[in-house]
């Protein structure tokens, strides 16, 4: 190339842009399709600041926080790090004198006006439950105006909201009472802190719905919630065989596409809202003790497929067994069963040729600094068509097809008064004026990610000690799925690419232009193929309370 008559100082500056540009990209290196099998964990409630906000304070840690102090002055809520700096990590603003005490700079105003600091805590098992509802999650991210998070995210009503709700004030308060505020270090959770230093982690992940379990969840397994914003719609009608998005689910497309796949459980499947469970039982429905006999080698059993989702025991039946991290169980529980699926991984003959996703389905009603971004579905409010409280399906049509119409929209199995028209409403009193008419446009819509939580990948692919900054949300999954195991191309391209998002099977306009997160990968050189995993044991005093 040549460039005729141009001055050697703007040639100098064009290179020099080029070079920055370059650097700022993050990308796969090598040919995805080298992963034979993607293995799926998602955990319950935490989000990363809960979890990960002190991680770059962890003695010996190879991160740091973002530096701000060299010209950086960006929002502390939407600035974070370099895209360059994948050693930064954009946690919590503290310090940490020589005794390990924590003093922290974020805050939320409490409802008596007073500030509460984000804190370290010590206590696994919080109690009560914090609110993570739809309404109350939009309120957590903008106290007064919740319809404009979008807009205009403070992240300011985590404290007032759970005062109101659920942890509520009665009287005297201290500094350590508001639990939303709360984080655990490398004391309470050794185990995920090694991970996440050893491994390639996200700090730019997002849960894909500013709401509770169920709605991020269909994300995950259908990349929409079809209209659905509350837990308590988990359960399908009886005799349904599950719900039907208008869409599909991701297990269907991998059916169309001959991939493989099984969801393993403790008590019940998470795939058991869109397929049969418990009776018929879908044979895609498999207890974890088959996962961890065909990573041992059973002959007996059938061959590991090539998409698994290994679900934690979600306390359905009871809190005896829970290890989901679902407040109030301990969450050391959680911790020891990750460590038994990934070093069982780890030992296996897959180990070698396997990606493992390890996340979190929403914050569970904890602090985050960081404003969640506009999700990425090309400028449209939703990912299908379909809006927030106005749920549609194939249960039942041409009915299920109008909005409000679809299955367990204005009713459900497990409450009579938590149903996914009467959030929408409580959030909205617009949309109760109509609930099946227009949207109103002054309404939150699917058009915003959740707020962040932790995601690290554990893979002889994963690069170590990195910290990714690309966003992310659950249909990130999807479309890693979607790439590795639908596609053929062996380029290297990220899934940020415009060829690779066009090419790539999909469901909705959600997962179609999601990132494949591909910059925490080197499938060339496999770095992390000789890393040794600890080992976390249940915890030796078990703070879950007996109901």
């Amino acid at each position: 190339m040549q460039f005729r008559g141009a001055r050697p100082g703007l040639v100098l500056v064009f290179f020099a842009v080029i070079a920055l540009l370059a650097a700022n990209t993050a990308r796969a290196e090598g040919n995805p399709h080298r992963a034979k099998h993607i293995i799926v964990i998602m955990q319950e409630n935490h989000s990363f600041d809960n979890y990960f906000g002190a991680l770059a304070y962890a003695p010996g840690s190879p991160y740091h926080t973002p530096r701000r102090g060299d010209g950086d002055d960006r929002d502390d809520r939407t600035g974070g790090c370099r895209q360059n700096d994948h050693s930064c990590v954009d946690g919590l603003t503290c310090r940490v004198d020589h005794a390990g005490n924590f003093t922290c700079l974020n805050s939320n105003r409490d409802d008596n006006g007073s500030t509460v600091f984000a804190f370290h805590d010590s206590r696994r098992c919080v109690i009560p439950d914090l609110d993570h509802g739809w309404a109350s999650t939009h309120r957590e991210a903008n106290f007064n105006h919740p319809n404009d998070t979008l807009f205009q995210g403070f992240m300011d009503g985590f404290v007032r909201i759970n005062d109101q709700t659920e942890q509520l004030d009665m009287g005297v308060e201290n500094a350590t009472d508001d639990q939303t505020m709360a984080f655990y270090n490398q004391n309470e959770i050794p185990f995920y802190y090694d991970l996440a230093q050893k491994f390639a982690m996200n700090d730019r992940y997002f849960s894909s719905v500013l709401g509770p379990t169920f709605p991020n969840r269909s994300y995950l397994m259908a990349a929409t919630s079809f209209g659905h914003l509350t837990t308590s719609d988990s359960f399908p009608p009886p005799g349904s065989g599950g719900y039907k998005p208008i869409t599909g689910t991701i297990f269907d497309l991998m059916e169309k596409h001959g991939v493989t796949w099984a969801d393993y459980f403790q008590d019940v499947p998470q795939g058991g809202s869109f397929r049969s469970f418990p009776s018929p039982l879908d044979p895609h429905f498999l207890p974890l003790p088959v996962f961890l006999g065909q990573l041992a080698g059973n002959p007996a059993l059938p061959p590991l497929p090539q998409v698994s989702f290994v679900d934690p025991n979600l306390g359905v039946l009871g809190i005896t067994k829970e290890n989901d991290e679902h407040p109030p169980t301990d969450i050391q529980r959680g911790q020891a069963f990750v460590s038994l699926v990934l070093n069982s991984i780890r030992n296996s003959p897959f180990w070698k040729d396997s990606i493992v996703i390890f996340t979190y389905d929403e914050h569970g009603g904890f602090y985050d600094h960081v404003l969640p971004p506009r999700a990425r579905q090309g400028h449209a409010p939703n990912p299908d068509g379909i809006n927030p409280g106005q749920c549609a399906d194939l249960s039942n049509p041409p009915l299920s097809l109008q909005p409000g119409k679809g299955a367990e929209c204005s009713t459900n199995l497990l409450s009579k008064t938590d149903t996914t028209t009467a959030d929408a409403a409580d959030l909205c009193p617009e949309f109760a004026l109509n609930p099946t008419g227009p949207f109103p446009a002054a309404c939150a819509n699917f058009d915003q990610y959740g707020i962040r939580v932790p995601f690290i990948v554990i893979s002889p692919f994963a690069k170590q000690s990195y910290v990714s900054h690309t966003v992310g949300d659950h249909t990130s999954i999807l479309a890693l799925i979607e790439k590795i195991f639908m596609t053929t191309s062996s380029g290297d391209r990220d899934g940020d690419d415009e060829d690779d998002r066009t090419a790539r099977p999909h469901l909705t306009k959600r997962d179609q232009p999601a990132s494949t997160l591909e910059d925490m990968f080197d499938f060339d050189g496999a770095p992390s193929l000789n890393t040794k995993l600890g080992v976390a044991l249940p915890p030796a005093q078990d703070c879950t309370p007996s109901k």
